[in-house]
């Protein structure tokens, strides 16, 4: 962290904060093997439920992004995810978001066919209409999608968190050297420490 954090730099507010999840889909959690199987299951799953649960506790916005086509047959995908046969059928079961994390009436779900979050979805035009200014980033995969949602967005100008324990990648080296590099675009915090500093907000007061 840099010695005055990112997230310090504009006040922070409920209504101007927004919980990112990345991915978090049936396709990409339930086959889960190996090292991927044991940190999602020995402790990120249970992180992003309890940023979930402050978040929503304290007002902020909660949006969720998944890979999913258009399209049943994936003629939309980007050429990406067709040369690499990434498709989920628009409305399959696998691609729902898993039972946990499942979102709520008014959260919203952004689905996209490539990699980034800001190429192939309005994100931006949403967050700004939201009024965002600090956005909190979780999910997988840790060094691919979760990567460029937090780069892409740093560029775009927002105050952007990611929340190392609250995100899984294939092996330790991957998820280490992602967090390294993203140290560069944003604040990396715990979630005990997101809680605290991006959650434990007051919502604006109103004015008559």
């Amino acid at each position: 962290m840099t010695a005055e954090p990112r997230f310090a730099r504009l006040p922070r507010r409920a209504e101007t904060t927004t919980l990112l999840f990345v991915d978090m889909q049936r396709i990409w959690i339930d086959d889960a093997t190996g090292y991927y199987h044991d940190r999602l299951h020995g402790g990120v799953l249970h992180n992003q439920q309890s940023l979930l649960r402050a978040a929503r506790g304290a007002g902020v916005q909660v949006m969720h992004t998944i890979i999913e086509s258009l399209t049943s047959d994936g003629r939309d995908r980007s050429m990406d995810h067709k040369l690499s046969d990434i498709h989920v059928p628009r409305g399959h079961p696998s691609g729902a978001i898993i039972d946990s994390l499942a979102p709520v009436e008014n959260e919203i779900v952004l689905p996209k066919t490539s990699s980034g979050l800001f190429n192939s979805t309005p994100a931006d035009y949403v967050l700004r209409n939201l009024g965002t200014t600090h956005l909190v980033v979780c999910g997988v995969i840790t060094d691919q999608c979760v990567d460029m949602a937090a780069r892409d967005a740093a560029d775009r100008g927002y105050l952007v968190t990611v929340v190392d324990d609250a995100c899984a990648t294939y092996t330790p080296e991957r998820h280490a050297a992602a967090i390294r590099t993203l140290g560069g675009y944003a604040d990396i915090l715990d979630t005990a420490a997101a809680i605290e500093h991006l959650f434990h907000l007051p919502p604006a007061k109103k004015t008559l």
